[in-house]
């Protein structure tokens, strides 16, 4: 460990409650100028490692069912954030966000079918920042989402010094390669996809290919002087549940039928909340079974299968990531783990992600560094977003700091800033200077669940209304508006629906107080906070 590394370890160790808030300011000025002596050469390695749909669903997050002994063991020495929310449940504005530090009213993506660049601004990334700065910056598997939403290209050249690896197995994610019942021929797209991986096309899956890349990549890299950025975006537990069969075996069923006992949807839920879970009903294994839409319900023993299956994905994708950590010199390297939003498993009696709830915007954010050397897992509970990560791993690598982008100023004045913090302090044990929040969205295409145009995926010029969230310390507030998709505004007057849960009793989110007398004075507040905050 360098002189700068020790000097902040130290520093990481000191019990900052008893010291003076201008001591402390002193401290974080010195190691931020220690920091800015440190030579390319020097510079630690950069890994962000994103999963598909994961939710919290680990050991470390105090899951007694989950299977994930890599990723708590990798915990043991990072500090992981216990509320840690995604700006929109749905993968592209998700990433997008994350990976360009800007919300998705910023970007103006709410679906797949717009390349930010091009349809709003040129504004900077993440991996663009550091290769700007010296970095060889590379990505394998799913890290921007494919499509028009990245310009069909992973945003290369761009964001990446070579282009993106993406395995040659993705185009057969969604092909009838599902055994049948009897186990033999694969013709069916199942939801739940246990296979033998002799029986896939070229006898690997994605998630397979994407690791043995990366550590290629990664071995190739050791003898070089320039440090890297690598991305590793993982597919599962991603729908459809497809994974080698023996991860199916560790997970008993019976646990999964009491893993809720939500049955049916909330009365006090708005419609306009409620997603049908349309791409699960779509799956050969499930479109024939009658479930009425758009609230079902799903049977006890459906519901119980879909759990076990996703948590055996979690330990596919535990497993692999493994392989990828034993490889990484993590004296060198800053490693952050994330989910890009979360996935419901019956609450509420919601699948899927597509909702502006708890489970469906919770994430796990797991960050390590060398800086910051831990013995054992340090939980950090102060309020995130994935917004965050951008200005973080820019600190943590000592990098220029990122700008914080001027809410006075237009967005195309800011091309290189950040909507988000950095938590860097935090890290630091230094705290952060203010309460923060959290804000996501969802769009829908009208007040009730639809088909078509499908109310869980709406295309931009289907979208009518805009629900918008706000998570403080003890409450989460819900308010869904008109929202004007020709100009992206929005009619803050123009109601649809109202939604405020108080976590401190009610952490599932249940029961809906909007309409109690006795909740209205902290309902007009956060209402107020929420207008103010979205802007």
């Amino acid at each position: 460990m360098g002189i700068f590394q020790t000097a902040v370890a130290k520093v990481s160790r000191v019990d900052m409650s008893n010291i003076s808030p201008l001591l402390q300011l002193l401290l974080l000025l010195w190691t931020t100028l220690l920091a800015g002596t440190v030579s390319a050469s020097a510079r630690y390695n950069v890994v962000m490692v994103i999963f598909d749909d994961l939710r919290p669903a680990l050991g470390v997050y105090g899951d007694s069912l989950a299977r994930t002994p890599h990723l708590d063991a990798f915990a043991q020495g990072s500090s992981y954030f216990t509320r840690a929310y995604s700006q929109q449940a749905l993968c592209a504005p998700s990433r997008n966000s994350l990976l360009t530090g800007r919300r998705p009213d910023t970007l103006h993506l709410y679906d797949f079918y717009s390349y930010w660049r091009s349809f709003v601004g040129n504004f900077t990334t993440l991996p663009q920042y550091f290769k700007e700065h010296g970095y060889y910056t590379y990505s394998c598997g799913k890290v921007f989402h494919p499509g028009l939403s990245s310009n069909n290209s992973d945003d290369y050249p761009l964001s990446w010094s070579a282009p993106a690896f993406r395995p040659r197995t993705e185009q057969f994610m969604n092909s009838p390669v599902c055994p049948d019942h009897g186990g033999s021929v694969l013709r069916k797209n199942y939801l739940i996809c246990p296979v033998q991986l002799q029986t896939q096309p070229y006898k690997t899956l994605p998630d397979i290919e994407s690791v043995s890349e990366a550590l290629r990549f990664i071995d190739s890299r050791k003898r070089s002087r320039q440090p890297y950025f690598l991305a590793v975006g993982f597919h599962k537990p991603h729908i459809n549940f497809r994974f080698p069969r023996q991860f199916l075996g560790r997970f008993p069923l019976a646990p999964f039928y009491n893993y809720t006992e939500d049955a049916v949807k909330p009365p006090d839920m708005p419609d306009v909340a409620w997603n049908p879970y349309t791409d699960v009903r779509s799956r050969d294994d499930f479109k024939h079974k009658n479930i009425s839409f758009p609230y079902g319900p799903i049977s006890r023993q459906q519901a119980a299968q879909i759990r076990q299956a996703y948590y055996a994905s979690v330990a596919y994708v535990d497993d692999l990531f493994g392989k990828l950590m034993a490889r990484l010199d993590l004296e060198r390297t800053v490693v952050v783990v994330l989910g890009d939003h979360g996935w419901s498993l019956g609450e509420h009696a919601e699948w899927a992600k597509y909702s502006n709830f708890e489970v469906a915007l919770r994430v796990p954010l797991i960050i390590r560094s060398p800086e910051f050397p831990l013995i054992q897992p340090r939980p950090m509970h102060s309020i995130t977003e994935l917004l965050d990560v951008f200005p973080t791993l820019v600190d943590l690598a000592h990098l220029p700091p990122l700008p914080a982008c001027n809410r006075s100023s237009s967005a195309l004045e800011q091309l290189t800033c950040s909507e988000g913090k950095s938590l860097y302090p935090l890290l630091q044990g230094l705290g952060l200077a203010e309460e923060h929040v959290a804000i996501s969205q969802y769009p829908r295409p009208g007040m009730l669940p639809t088909k078509h145009p499908n109310s869980d995926k709406p295309k931009l010029r289907n979208i009518k209304i805009m629900g918008y969230s706000l998570r403080t310390n003890y409450y989460r507030y819900t308010l869904w508006v008109r929202f004007h998709a020709h100009n992206f505004s929005r009619d803050w007057q123009n109601i649809y629906g109202e939604e405020l849960y108080d976590h401190r009793l009610d952490s599932g989110e249940e029961f809906n107080l909007a309409a109690l007398p006795e909740f209205n004075a902290i309902r007009q507040h956060l209402r107020c906070r929420l207008i103010e905050a979205v802007g």
